[in-house]
């Protein structure tokens, strides 16, 4: 409810600002969620799906969430995964949707693969924290790599981002320049290619290490006295996934193959090892070991009593000894033990040696990303299939467009780990597109983050049916003015999105690059020391707050229990106290209500008001108004703006008006502070707007302006102090 409340709030506040608003729902609704839970329960993930988003869309209403509720989508309706499918041509058109062999994450409770994103907490699935094994697989991936170094650039043109995101979609894109090199093997044809970023480090190689998944590997291992042991340590070793490995703490294991190779800069012969701390997935899968000057290849070389060469000193003039250092030197330093080089600052060596190395031709310059291409195949049912039959004579053929949607067979058994759709002869079987010959559907379903990658845009036209969107729609709509989502989708939706709508620009669809102009990510709700979760069983049904305490009370409380970047911690205790307020407001108008409904409704200037106290409540009213749009518009801190109409309705309380002039400015109060939290309590505000003879509905008024006049203190107070020490205390007008 948190994420919706916040939403809610801000569109109604928008609205009464005057502003054009498409505040629209939809539901990803495709997933191993839907699935599992369908196939626990015995029904099948249609009905499960279809239930449950009827089950929310009663709960939201409930809530009074002010929807456009014409427009909901749902990501497993076929009128949206037609579209879906639409996108993987346009993909496969322009060659970024492919089909390879690889090595991929596996969850065996999921009885799927993951992408890279989905694999977190030391290799575990983001799903159901099941260790991830490596299989081999033909897999289809989208070639987001190409957009990589745009996705790093184009998050300087989002201020409205928090920085924490910006940097963690930094850190996962992880560009890095360096220096591709070769490094011959002793006495063979082949040559290892690594990628380094220190190529002023290259004089104190002592060892190249490979990945278990290296192509070379089994070169190496034909050549190799050891074969048979390299051949054990490399099936141990290809279950690990790519973040055990990179992990800088964990276990280090590797073999000797007892083959060497040449170091290009001086023609010292290196032993080739093979190591689990290498990743396949970064760079090209090899390493060349430095350990005097990487704190990884230290740990390796230590354990295994591989040589240490310092080839970079401290700038403090210590001399480094491999034979006792306790601790790699990753700083910079002066040149040793590096040739010409010796005795150059390290921070000026390392371009003088890249351009000495490349010119050579032993290496060219490269630039490397972190990032990989998007895996999005799936071995489950409940997803968007991918449009494309096999073929015996033409290969993988796209489904031509005229024939989407593929849609998913709905008369198939469920059954625990396995894909239906491998089993469905019937729906498998489809002439080629090319030839008219049999073919065989693909049984593999997308990502079910395909499906949420484009949906903002659908919501601008999901009426159209001859394409995605209507581009007159997104030009007019898009981007998107206010995101409002968990820390969670930060290398994951937010990426994909991101290079969707890059795509789609490129294709002239869009005009924008960039989906979501202001991001707000909103922190968990906590309950009995915990995240909220069924498995748990710490789960409050919104169901059982509304019927108990009603709407308002529930959003009320989200929204002021905590700053909405921060956890929020669920308290029984809170939701009475935020109850309470809307009580007192209630019966602050219910006990004025003869003299609100008779009060003159023209709102009185400052300079007409003479009685002290109601300058004050006037002055109070208007710094009301001004902070509360600030606490919404521009700092989003939704828990000071309820603070500050709770400190309003004190003030209310504890004034009385005494004659007509004072009635008039306590219905301008009492307004206001209806109007102030119409956004946060919509319900209760419209039944009292109506108490207190108020016209259409309070909903549809203007956000109220501040009088600047009102806002002018009537008297300053100066304090003069002798020696640090408060003499006096003056008012002065």
């Amino acid at each position: 409810l948190r994420n919706y409340s916040i939403g809610d709030m801000l569109a109604r506040f928008l609205m009464m600002e005057g502003k054009q608003v498409l505040h629209p729902m939809g539901y990803d609704a495709f997933g191993l969620p839907a699935e599992n839970a369908a196939i626990k329960y015995g029904t099948h993930p249609h009905k499960w799906t279809w239930d449950n988003i009827e089950h929310m869309t009663d709960q939201l209403k409930r809530m009074g969430c002010s929807y456009d509720w014409r427009r909901r989508v749902e990501t497993c309706n076929p009128n949206y995964y037609h579209w879906t499918q639409w996108l993987f041509l346009q993909f496969h058109k322009k060659g970024l949707a492919y089909r390879k062999t690889a090595p991929v994450n596996w969850c065996e409770s999921c009885g799927t693969v993951l992408a890279n994103e989905q694999v977190i907490n030391d290799g575990h699935c983001w799903r159901c924290a099941t260790p991830v094994v490596k299989k081999n697989l033909e897999q289809w991936f989208l070639r987001i790599t190409d957009y990589a170094q745009e996705l790093l650039d184009s998050l300087d043109d989002l201020p409205g981002w928090p920085e924490r995101v910006k940097l963690m979609q930094r850190n996962w894109i992880g560009r890095s320049e360096g220096v591709r090199l070769r490094f011959a093997l002793y006495g063979a044809s082949l040559e290892i290619e690594t990628f380094t970023t220190r190529i002023d480090t290259i004089f104190g190689v002592t060892f190249l290490a490979l990945s278990p998944e290296h192509p070379a590997v089994s070169f190496i291992a034909d050549r190799s006295p050891k074969k048979d042991e390299i051949e054990e340590f490399v099936a141990s070793s290809i279950t690990q996934t790519e973040r055990e490995q990179a992990a800088a703490g964990g276990e280090k294991r590797g073999i000797d193959t007892g083959i060497f190779a040449v170091n290009p800069v001086n023609g010292e012969k290196v032993p080739v090892w093979i190591a689990n701390y290498i990743l396949m997935e970064y760079g090209t899968g090899a390493i060349m070991g430095v350990p005097a000057h990487d704190q990884r290849d230290f740990d390796f070389a230590r354990k295994y009593s591989i040589p240490v060469i310092p080839v970079i000193n401290p700038p403090t003039g210590e001399i480094l000894d491999g034979r006792t250092m306790d601790v790699a030197f990753e700083e910079d330093g002066i040149q040793c033990n590096s040739g010409k080089f010796d005795g150059m600052p390290s921070s000026e060596a390392l371009p003088a040696m890249t351009e000495w190395f490349v010119s050579s031709g032993w290496g060219e310059r490269e630039v490397n990303f972190r990032l990989r291409d998007w895996l999005i195949s799936r071995q489950r049912y409940w997803g968007a299939p991918i449009p494309i039959i096999y073929c015996d004579k033409c290969g993988a053929v796209p489904v031509p467009e005229s024939d989407l949607p593929v849609e998913l067979p709905l008369d198939i058994e469920m059954k625990t780990g396995v894909n239906p759709l491998a089993g469905a002869d019937e729906w498998k079987r489809a002439p080629c597109p090319k030839c008219g010959g049999p073919g065989v559907r693909e049984t593999d379903t997308m990502d079910t983050f395909i499906c949420s990658s484009w949906y903002f845009l659908r919501f601008a036209s999901p009426w159209t049916e001859s394409g995605p969107f209507e581009t007159e729609d997104t030009d007019y709509w898009m981007a998107v003015d206010q995101y409002i989502g968990g820390i969670e989708h930060a290398c994951l939706h937010l990426i994909y999105a991101r290079f969707f709508t890059k795509f789609l620009a490129d294709c002239g669809m869009l005009k924008v690059r960039e989906p979501f102009t202001n991001l707000l990510t909103q922190g968990m709700v906590i309950k009995d020391g915990a995240k909220m979760s069924k498995s748990k069983g710490n789960v409050v049904d919104p169901d059982e707050i509304i019927t108990k305490w009603g709407a308002d009370t529930a959003r009320l409380f989200i929204l002021f229990a905590s700053p909405p970047e921060k956890d929020l911690d669920w308290s029984d205790q809170g939701v009475e106290g935020a109850h309470r307020f809307l009580q007192r407001v209630f019966r602050l108008v219910e006990s004025n209500l003869e003299g609100l409904r008779g009060a003159s409704k023209d709102v009185l200037s400052m300079a007409s008001i003479r009685d002290k106290k109601a300058r004050d409540l006037k002055r109070r009213i208007h710094y009301t108004i001004q902070r509360v749009t600030r606490d919404i518009e521009e700092e989003k801190q939704f828990n000071t703006a309820v603070a500050r109409l709770m400190e309003l309705s004190n003030d209310l309380g504890s004034f009385s008006p005494a004659s007509g002039d004072q009635w008039a400015l306590f219905r301008e109060g009492v307004e206001v502070l209806l109007t102030l939290l119409t956004p946060i309590a919509p319900h209760i505000c419209e039944e009292m707007w109506e108490m207190t003879g108020g016209e259409g509905f309070i909903s549809e008024r203007r956000w109220p302006q501040v009088d600047e006049s009102a806002l002018v203190l009537d008297n300053i107070t100066v304090v003069l102090q002798v020696n640090g020490k408060v003499r006096e205390q003056v008012d002065l007008p």
